[in-house]
């Protein structure tokens, strides 16, 4: 641009040298005046046009109506506050929609603890109208004490002895029954083969005596955690009673001492009675006792929780309802006062040791016996019973039992 302008003003000198060097009349000033400013004209147009084609070729876009710096910097304030208001804007609208978002939140979380409360509701209400059906239809039958004697199929000598001795039978069983509201009955379930000659056998030893409890269970020695469980489950919703008895066919009781024993317990609503031991846990495949989930009682060679010995226990309502309402997440463990101790532990239960339930044979209840401390129960922890029950009961009956009339003058 500079080149251009050196190179018009040259020409403009040349120009007014020629015409100076011309003869006739010199130029005014005036004229000269003039011819500048047509020059400079010139020259500005000449170098806008090459500034513009610049531009052009560099990609540049200059808005043909911003003529100056002025209009320039008028145009981006404007667009900056256009932007900042804006952003105002979309702030605020970023708030609402978050505070709308939680209000929906809240609702729903709302709407989800009412429908838990009217499914809560409405469960109940059935429950309710179950229970109240099936008190209708079949009215349980009020007793203090249910004594359940476990047996077996091949047990019927060891059930002959118990009736020969300390358990009523005929008339007295239901006169106990009906006055005391003690009810004592002979637990057996059904054999592998139903309607089979052992079923046989004991439908018509009830039909005589009367005096069984059937469960539905097939009977078998590493199902007695089962079968006690549906003892108790069956047992509850058969007679409303204050305890619930489970004792083996091998072991001497005397109901009336049993009976008082119980009835100092009866306020509490939560009672586990029996002679509470704590044996080793039995490892070694093949031996009595072996428990296969031994890993779970700790290191080997540890001993079990204190739970009842298995010849004898008493539980309270509440428990055996407890056990009735969980029988099928209620763990069973090859031994079934080890299952029954398990089955309570972690419960606000009130274990009571009582020693009057595991008495020794004669001559250790005979002893206590003429002390004045007659044993509820006895049996030879070396047989877990009494060893060759079906001829020594009788001779262990005459030795420690508390009499006939024992049982009859206690008072519920």
């Amino acid at each position: 641009m500079h080149a251009v302008w050196l190179w018009k003003q040259k020409q403009l000198d040349n120009e007014y040298r020629i015409m100076k060097m011309r003869p006739g009349k010199a130029l005014s000033g005036k004229a000269i005046f003039v011819l500048c400013i047509a020059s400079f004209l010139a020259g500005s147009l000449f170098t806008s046009r090459t500034w513009t084609q610049y531009y052009k070729d560099n990609n540049h876009n200059i808005p043909k109506h911003f003529t100056n710096l002025a209009e320039i910097t008028t145009d981006c304030d404007h667009k900056r506050k256009l932007v900042e208001g804006e952003s105002v804007d979309i702030m605020g609208e970023v708030s609402k929609t978050h505070q709308a978002l939680q209000s929906i939140d809240k609702s729903i979380s709302g709407l989800e603890k009412e429908l838990a409360i009217a499914r809560r509701s409405k469960s109940d209400e059935q429950n309710k109208v179950e229970f109240i059906r099936a008190s209708s239809n079949h009215s349980l039958q009020k007793a203090f004490v249910v004594i359940g004697i476990n047996t077996a199929f091949s047990s019927k000598k060891r059930r002959d002895s118990l009736r020969h001795t300390w358990m009523p039978t005929g008339e007295k069983l239901k006169k106990l029954e009906k006055e005391k509201g003690i009810v004592v009955r002979f637990v057996i379930g059904h054999s592998a083969t139903p309607g089979g000659v052992l079923d046989k056998t004991i439908e018509a030893e009830e039909s005589e005596h009367q005096d069984f409890l059937r469960l539905n269970h097939v009977e078998g020695y590493h199902e007695l955690s089962t079968k006690t469980r549906l003892y108790f489950s069956t047992a509850i919703s058969i007679w409303d009673a204050e305890f619930y008895v489970k004792v083996d066919d091998d072991v001497h009781l005397n109901l009336g001492m049993l009976v008082n024993a119980l009835a100092r317990h009866r306020s509490k609503p939560r009672i586990y009675i029996g002679c509470m031991k704590s044996g080793p846990v039995l490892s070694q495949k093949g031996v009595k006792y072996h428990e296969p989930e031994y890993w779970k009682f700790g290191e080997e060679g540890n001993k079990y929780f204190r739970h009842a010995t298995g010849q004898l226990y008493a539980i309270s309502k509440d428990l055996a309802a407890y056990i009735s309402t969980n029988s099928a997440i209620l763990h069973r463990y090859a031994n079934e006062d080890v299952s029954l101790g398990a089955w309570f532990i972690g419960l606000e239960v009130e274990h009571v040791d009582d020693r009057s339930l595991c008495c020794g044979t004669p001559p250790d209840c005979e002893w206590k016996a003429r002390a004045g401390n007659v044993c509820a129960a006895s049996f030879d922890w070396s047989c877990s019973g009494i060893c060759k029950s079906v001829e020594r009961m009788k001779d262990v009956h005459g030795a420690c039992g508390e009499g006939d009339g024992a049982l009859w003058n206690v008072l519920l």
